[in-house]
């Protein structure tokens, strides 16, 4: 008789709510420790298609300790015209599947921690104002989760449609303790900022690095594709260079391959990924002064720590619909 291993479906309005923010922080620090101390990741594959056009993308982690493992899979465009994620979740003592998860809810949470793992891991301890350039759903996760590490009392936010980047600020504004406003330019915003954010869709630097004040952290996210880029090699040459992987400095980090590209950097200038840091295995920031970057392209590293996380806490309520995967050495008969 053959046997199921049950794991369980888990819908996006199911995971809605599952953590707070710092929680998901929390867990995503965690997940990045492992991978400063070894643990296997690797940076996502995307195929590109012509027609219908569209992108088919996925990336895997391990994280031996948090005892899970997984695959983050997404489609965007295609005749939908839309995007679907998928996100599968292994027990990486056994084998055996866990969870079966719609993905998408969770992706600004996740993605938002890891960008407050980079500030918390490089920005000044006393860094109290903040720039953030983009309105959307990630720039909201990103600043949501940022807030938590670091007690900021003035956030500045541009995007350039101003009924956006106004209509952001306010209800930012009305959800965290700083004080949130517009600003006319991202020059406007950049100058004179302790930390600053660029959570965008555009393919060209969003500002100037020479706008940097000394000291300043930047996080930029919104960007994997060598041909793209949020930033310029003017920041990435003043900056120590962290990513979330090493090797994406080979595939989609855009701002770093074109600063190469264009002489002003040397593929040396990787300082050491956001996990080596996390882990102490290499030092992040030396001083007041120096500026530091943080590449954060998304990798199954975060993905895997905060859907483990969510994954315990929708057993511990009863949530998912249970699935049933047979073991290969039962269902792998060729009969």
């Amino acid at each position: 008789m053959t046997t199921h291993k049950e794991a369980l479906f888990l819908r996006s309005d199911e995971l809605a709510g599952l953590a707070e923010p710092a929680e998901y922080v929390d867990a995503v620090r965690e997940g990045y420790r492992q991978r400063g101390e070894g643990a296997p990741a690797e940076p996502r594959t995307k195929l590109p298609n012509a027609d219908p056009p569209g992108f088919f993308t996925g990336y895997l982690a391990i994280l031996p300790e948090t005892g899970a493992m997984g695959t983050y899979t997404y489609g965007a465009g295609f005749g939908a015209q839309d995007a679907h994620f998928m996100l599968s979740l292994f027990d990486s003592e056994s084998g055996e599947p866990l969870a079966l998860m719609d993905g998408a809810s969770m992706n600004p949470f996740k993605t938002g921690a890891v960008g407050a793992v980079g500030i918390d891991a490089l920005a000044r301890d006393d860094a109290a104002t903040l720039s953030i350039i983009g309105s959307g759903a990630q720039a909201r996760g990103q600043l949501r989760a940022a807030t938590t590490v670091r007690d900021f009392d003035r956030i500045d936010v541009y995007s350039p449609t101003k009924e956006h980047r106004e209509s952001f600020a306010a209800e930012m504004n009305d959800a965290l303790d700083a004080t949130v406003a517009a600003v006319a330019s991202s020059a406007a915003a950049v100058e004179g900022s302790d930390v600053v954010i660029t959570a965008t869709n555009a393919s060209q630097p969003v500002f100037d690095g020479d706008l940097l004040e000394d000291g300043a952290h930047v996080t930029a996210m919104g960007q994997y594709d060598a041909d793209v880029r949020e930033v310029d090699a003017e920041t990435v040459e003043r900056a120590t260079y962290v990513p979330d992987l090493r090797a994406r400095t080979e595939s989609d980090a855009g701002a770093f391959i074109q600063a190469v590209e264009e002489g002003v950097i040397g593929e040396d200038h990787v300082h050491a990924e956001l996990g080596e840091v996390v882990a102490g295995v290499e030092p992040g920031r030396t001083s007041d002064d120096e500026i530091t970057l943080f590449d954060s392209g998304g990798t199954a590293v975060e993905t895997v720590a905060a859907a483990h996380m969510l994954y315990e806490r929708a057993v511990e309520r009863g949530l998912g619909e249970p699935l049933e995967f047979a073991p290969a050495s039962q269902a792998l008969t060729g009969k």
